[in-house]
């Protein structure tokens, strides 16, 4: 049982394994591997926040057989709870109040959409208040919030 031990590396004239005459220089390829696991990553993080970001009132709408609005701007969104409480996106007011609140945070003044988001068990007729004030201060863009119906 023998070995033998050289002081030159591999045997190739002491340079271990690169060759005479080549030389390495950098690399100028785009590693595309890092950009798509953050990519990757990036869409389930947000897969997961999009259901959260929702309206802040908890409301139990009503299922409808109505298809889906396209919009492009961030509608105003008056959310009526089971209790009959009002609320302009995430405050809650009182009705008198709906019409001044209404003209103070429209951008777009009477051309603005608004969504209603009524309970399925909230009073027919409170919802119905709120949409007759928003009418009548010349709101015309109103539409009600459903979800859609799920086959079972």
């Amino acid at each position: 049982m023998g070995m033998s031990v050289s002081a030159g590396g591999s045997g190739r004239g002491g340079r271990g394994h690169r060759r005479r005459g080549r030389h390495h220089g950098l690399m100028s390829e785009i590693n595309v591997t890092p950009f798509v696991d953050v990519m990757l990553v990036l869409l389930i993080i947000f897969m997961v926040a999009a259901p959260l970001m929702t309206v802040g009132v908890p409301i139990d709408l009503p299922e409808t057989a109505a298809k889906a609005l396209n919009s492009e701007t961030q509608p105003i969104t008056i959310s009526i709870n089971e209790a009959g409480q009002i609320h302009i996106q995430e405050t809650e007011i009182p009705i008198e109040e709906v019409v001044a609140k209404l003209g103070a945070i429209a951008k777009a003044g009477y051309e603005e959409r608004i969504y209603v988001r009524g309970d399925k068990t909230a009073d027919y007729g409170t919802v119905m208040k709120v949409m007759a004030r928003i009418q009548a201060a010349g709101y015309n863009k109103i539409g009600l919030v459903t979800l859609q119906e799920q086959d079972q």
